[in-house]
């Protein structure tokens, strides 16, 4: 698949010292979903914002229909923001609280030059697709349920007929029963419209439900990507393996792992995870491995080919 969107080897470091992205490359084909998944503090959100060129990258590219996007200006830079929306986790603090729905969707199609015309014959289509009643329109976000606000904003990240939206940590704030309404919600607009989703979570269950391929990273950096399928069924990286283990509902006995947490700040040596990976070697020490194939489309970054963890294990001192 020809990809829509893509990063080549982006990364990023904060005037702290802290590197919170390293050497990411990603792709996103029309009309498929990319998930990117792990801890909070791994780099998940600092990667989605230079894909939306809300943050430069100190080092490789993001390319959007194969042009770079943070060389963009003029009409290309006004078309890139049309064509990339986002979906926040918390739409309580991404809709003015001052302004009713229909205000908040014509805010966003006036300012990527819809006309009065076409904003008026969107909203009451782009309501209706998200499912909330047209009247919804009249309404503040305070009159609005959880459920409700997010359908708000996917609607008004569908207002201006995005080729790609970036769902960061979307269903999160949502209790379970609400997030798979808004899971199926997003799936149905991706098969009526053609979206592509880069979708961002913490939550491999989540994940599981609509991403085609996925991409999991650790301290910045991605340590496995793979077909949902290929991951589920035969993870090849330990902290998958573990991430997986913990995700109700697959069946797996879940592994437990010791050891601090790293700091991007001061990251160990070696491969990131070794400090807390229950069949780290001495040659774990020495670099981060590489992504090298292990499948069809599947990558991982491990010395171990196909590492085989036990349950309840601790993990090997750093």
């Amino acid at each position: 698949m020809t990809a829509l969107l893509e990063a080549q080897d982006i990364s990023k470091t904060f005037g702290n010292g802290v590197r919170a992205v390293s050497s990411v490359s990603l792709h996103v084909g029309r009309g498929e979903t990319l998930g990117i998944v792990g801890e909070s503090g791994w780099g998940k959100s600092t990667t989605a914002k230079m894909l939306l060129r809300l943050l430069q990258p100190d080092e490789g590219v993001v390319l959007f229909d194969g042009a770079d996007v943070h060389r963009m200006r003029g009409s290309a830079l006004r078309d890139l923001r049309r064509r990339m929306q986002i979906v926040p986790q918390n739409p309580q603090t991404s809709l003015n609280p001052r302004l009713t729905l229909q205000s908040s969707l014509e805010f966003n199609m006036r300012a990527h030059g819809i006309r009065a015309v076409e904003r008026g014959r969107r909203i009451p289509d782009l309501l209706d697709r998200v499912g909330l009643d047209p009247s919804y329109a009249r309404r503040y976000p305070h009159q609005l349920s959880g459920g409700q606000l997010q359908r708000a904003a996917i609607a008004r990240a569908l207002a201006t007929g995005p080729d790609v939206v970036v769902c960061d940590e979307a269903v999160s704030a949502l209790d379970k029963s609400v997030q798979a309404q808004v899971l199926n919600l997003l799936a149905t607009l991706q098969r009526d419209l053609g979206i592509a989703y880069v979708f961002i979570s913490h939550d491999l269950a989540v994940v599981e439900h609509i991403a085609d391929r996925v991409a999991v990273m650790y301290l910045g950096r991605v340590v496995e990507q793979a077909p949902a399928d290929a991951l589920w069924k035969g993870a090849r990286h330990p902290y998958t393996i573990t991430l997986l283990s913990s995700t109700p509902g697959l069946g797996r006995e879940r592994i437990v792992l010791d050891g601090e947490l790293p700091s991007p700040a001061d990251p160990p040596s070696g491969c990131g995870f070794r400090t807390r990976c229950p069949i780290a070697v001495a040659a774990c020490a020495d670099e981060w491995p590489l992504l090298t194939v292990r499948g069809a489309d599947h990558l991982a970054a491990c010395v171990h080919h196909r590492p085989q963890l036990a349950p309840a294990v601790t993990a090997v001192p750093a």
